[in-house]
């Protein structure tokens, strides 16, 4: 059974909901079975902000998670609060620009990019949460890059599609990130 049980986990602004809704999407795209469930702040640009995502080719019981496969983290306190939810030999891929600790679990993979440094490099902030989005589909092959194209075309107003272009240069940065 195909089965990834994604926390997303940041500060409000940094378009952690958007990946979210962008992998579930995709990922029913694929012919998945999806969960999104945001969970946020009142203040939430500035404030916490995380989401629980679920693709399965099996039935989805509850879209809370109590433990994942894979977590994505963008700020330092999303770490030391959902650093334990991942399961042996899931994956953490942290933006290491903002997240000023080292992971202290060995028995999981760690993937640290410097996703916000990476995206304001190539002109637009807002890109860090689809270069790390990219990293975590190159390891878990959970969705097709096609597929997180057509969401995007899908997802994005009219008026932000002529970013599609470079959001997808800034997931295929992600995936190839070593």
């Amino acid at each position: 059974m195909v089965l990834q049980e994604i926390i997303i986990a940041g500060f409000g602004g940094q378009g952690i909901l958007s990946a979210g809704r962008l992998l579930a999407y995709a990922g029913m795209l694929g012919n998945m079975n999806v969960s999104w469930l945001p969970s946020y702040g009142p203040e939430m640009r500035g404030g916490t902000a995380n989401c629980n995502v679920i693709i399965t080719d099996g039935q989805v019981g509850s879209p809370i998670l109590n433990s994942s496969t894979s977590l994505i983290v963008m700020n330092t306190p999303s770490l030391a609060k959902f650093e334990s939810f991942v399961e042996p030999g899931g994956i953490i891929v942290i933006d290491s620009s903002l997240v000023d600790r080292k992971c202290t679990r060995n028995d999981i993979k760690v993937f640290e990019i410097p996703a916000t440094r990476i995206a304001s490099e190539m002109g637009n902030q807002v890109f860090a949460n689809i270069i790390l989005l990219g990293k975590l589909v190159a390891e878990t092959n959970i969705i097709s890059k096609e597929n997180f194209e057509l969401a995007l075309k899908k997802t994005l107003p009219p008026r932000k599609h002529h970013l599609i272009p470079e959001e997808m240069k800034a997931f295929e940065l992600g995936m190839n990130y070593n």
